[in-house]
């Protein structure tokens, strides 16, 4: 099964990056308060960003490589996966 990394964009529109198998069940384990203690404090998340990858280490490196970027960078991310999604890029 791959695991994915996966951005969050919390109630207070603060950006939040993990991994997980299933990324929008894990969304859904942040929402009722047993996922991260970042998301709880914020107030609750959607999801808005998912990549797949093949291993977990290498969702691992794509996750900390993402959270080292400035808040612009993660938003041109998504903006280019939504791009590709509606056929646009």
């Amino acid at each position: 099964m791959p695991w994915h990394v996966y951005i969050a964009e919390c109630a207070d529109q603060t950006l939040y990056t993990g991994i997980a198998l299933n990324p929008p069940e894990r969304i859904v384990r942040h929402n009722v308060g047993r996922g991260s203690k970042y998301v709880r404090r914020k107030g609750g998340a959607r999801l808005i960003y998912v990549q797949q990858c093949a291993t977990k280490s290498a969702a691992r490196r794509r996750e900390m490589e993402i959270k080292s970027w400035n808040r612009r960078k993660k938003l041109a991310l998504i903006a280019n996966q939504e791009r590709t999604i509606s056929g646009h890029g």
